[in-house]
């Protein structure tokens, strides 16, 4: 009779502790990247722009093997065109507008690394890595707080400095 309350315990230990292996509601924090769950991603589909006829076909471009098409996605001048800008004025070259090369000039003056993504990535991945080796848990957990806890800055504590100094600032939900 006790093996089997022994057997049935660990039976239940066992299901409660397969319940903890996703967080709340079976959602990942939104920080958690990964993507192995099978399903498809929404972000990764693009449609393309709507087919239109001309007024005149002799306005169609030339077709030119592997050139551009009418309905190809131009994300970046899409994105200037929603935020008000002209896609007008994009030089061909490095996409910066005209007027903005004096700005850009600016912020690059001491120069910029092509490979800043992956060096960062690398870096971020060898601190997590570090910070997870100094404690052991059974269940999986996320250290991605734990790596970054002493970067993290206070919100309420610099929504008020804001507002001391007389800055307007929006409504803050309430302290937990």
């Amino acid at each position: 009779m006790r093996i089997a309350h022994l057997t049935f315990g660990m039976i239940l230990g066992a299901v409660a502790l397969a319940g903890c292996s996703q967080s709340r509601d079976g959602v990942r924090p939104l920080h958690d990247l990964r993507s192995n769950s099978g399903e498809p991603n929404e972000f990764a589909i693009v449609p393309n722009k709507p087919l239109t006829i001309p007024e005149t076909m002799a306005a169609l471009p030339t077709p030119t093997p592997g050139g551009g098409n009418r309905t190809d996605q131009t994300p970046q001048a899409d994105a200037v065109a929603a935020l008000g800008g002209n896609p007008a004025r994009l030089q061909a070259g490095d996409g910066v507008a005209a007027g903005d090369a004096a700005l850009v000039q600016q912020a690059t003056r001491f120069g910029n690394d092509p490979a800043i993504r992956q060096k960062l990535a690398s870096e971020d991945a060898e601190l997590r890595q570090r910070k997870g080796r100094l404690s052991w848990s059974i269940v999986p957990r996320d250290n991605y707080g734990n790596a970054y806890s002493r970067e993290a800055l206070d919100p309420y504590a610099w929504l008020n400095r804001y507002r001391q100094a007389g800055a307007r600032t929006p409504a803050a939900p309430p302290v937990e």
